[in-house]
């Protein structure tokens, strides 16, 4: 019965991870989001090819979706003790690997916020405060999500000393370490998008060397 409550959390986690509404305002737009912009099906892309509408639409329900993974599960499965933290790290990696999408998905960071948010909503507002910050400070967005994977876990393990759980939440980590080597990479040769790109789309894409017909029709569409 344990076991079959462990495999329910990790398919209702994974289920609800699959939801994507990046990949759903790029097929509004005519698109396929995997082939267009950074090619990342999460918030930020959506922020790139279709505006700011789309990215606080996409990172809400990103939110949520693990959100509702957490809460759903530790409801159904009372007696789980990991039955929360089983099903918010599915929904990060159902986010990240959706089999729905070919296994082509986003990078986890607001599905991470959503976990801590069923946590405790405390911290995901000091978090959030935290990772703006750290975005600001460093320029670059990617370095938020590798960050937030490593101190989500280890603050859950300090304000509630469950191990398991904690070791649960840090599976996430590799995964999204692995999908943003290529940000690393592209930040050493200092062709990475910096947070400038918010008001100053041209600037920033003529810095990296992405100025060209492509993105002048990317940009031109993403203001329709």
């Amino acid at each position: 019965m344990r076991l079959f409550s462990i495999m329910l959390c990790c398919l209702i986690g994974y289920a609800l991870g699959n939801f994507s509404p990046a990949y759903l305002f790029g097929r509004m737009k005519g698109y396929d989001i995997r082939k267009e912009g950074s090619g990342n099906v999460g918030a930020t892309n959506a922020f790139i090819l279709v505006g700011k509408y789309a990215f606080f639409i996409t990172a809400f329900l990103d939110i949520m979706k693990a959100f509702a993974a957490w809460v759903l599960c530790a409801h159904l499965f009372p007696d789980l003790a990991v039955a929360g933290p089983l099903a918010g790290t599915a929904c990060v990696l159902g986010h990240m690997y959706p089999v729905l999408l070919r296994f082509h998905g986003g990078k986890g960071l607001a599905t991470l916020g959503g976990v801590v948010l069923a946590w405790r909503w405390q911290w995901f507002f000091l978090l959030l405060a935290a990772a703006i910050v750290l975005a600001f400070a460093t320029r670059y967005v990617c370095l938020v999500a590798p960050t937030m994977s490593l101190v989500i876990p280890a603050s859950f393990y300090w304000k509630t000393g469950f191990l398991a759980g904690a070791l649960i939440l840090l599976v996430p980590a590799i995964p999204i370490f692995i999908k943003h080597w290529p940000n690393f990479v592209h930040i050493a040769d200092g062709t990475e998008m910096r947070t400038s790109f918010i008001w100053d789309k041209e600037g920033e894409l003529k810095r990296i060397g992405q100025w060209n017909e492509k993105t002048v029709e990317q940009l031109g569409r993403r203001e329709k």
